[in-house]
């Protein structure tokens, strides 16, 4: 038994939780969705030209201001979920028992992908409040009345962005999947038990 859970009392689940479904692997996919949202609508937005004539083949009444409020909206709600994402994921963290001796694909040990996890997770909870920021300043302040809304700065460090969220999210997929942290699935399969015969 996890000795933080005893020390708050909270009763333990079969996943090391004192609820029966992490709820930080959820909030994940939907600040991952917010944001990539948000990136595909404002790059929608910005090459709108381009696109002007497949979408009026299709009939779709959309203008290219159209694309920078769905992108805009998007943003600024990923950027609120996120801080309750990260603060899931470090109450979720701070319970966890990791498994020695065991490595994951990228040959590193629970503890160093856990430590990566939770300093990534602050990293980019910085990154999409500063591109948020910065996506406030174009749209409010420098490209206000301009027909496209968004540099191209911003719109490159955005798929950046995408592509650290990918990598941080595959340490996260190596917690759940090769070390079993918070999966009750996973873990009772190692230890030779069959999670369908759990209530």
């Amino acid at each position: 038994m996890n000795p933080r859970l005893l020390e708050l009392g909270l009763p333990l689940g079969p996943n090391g939780l004192p609820y029966p479904i992490p709820i930080h692997p959820n909030l994940v996919h939907l600040t991952l969705g917010l944001f990539i949202i948000a990136v595909v609508f404002d790059l929608a937005g910005a090459f709108y030209p381009v696109e002007r004539s497949l979408i009026k083949f299709f009939g779709i009444p959309a203008g290219r201001a159209n694309f920078f409020d769905v992108g805009w909206y998007n943003l600024v709600a990923a950027a609120g979920i996120t801080f309750f994402t990260v603060a899931a994921g470090f109450f979720e963290i701070m319970l966890a028992n990791p498994p020695a001796g065991i490595r994951s694909a990228w040959g590193w040990l629970a503890l160093p992908t856990m430590l990566w996890h939770g300093v990534g997770g602050v990293l980019l909870l910085a990154t999409i409040v500063g591109l948020t920021v910065w996506r406030g300043m174009q749209r409010f302040i420098w490209r206000k009345g301009q027909s496209r809304q968004v540099q191209w700065g911003y719109l490159g460090a955005c798929v950046l962005t995408i592509g650290a969220l990918y990598l941080h999210g595959t340490l996260g997929a190596q917690m759940g999947s090769e070390f079993a942290i918070h999966n009750t699935a996973a873990g009772l399969l190692r230890q030779g038990k069959s999670p369908n015969t759990l209530k």
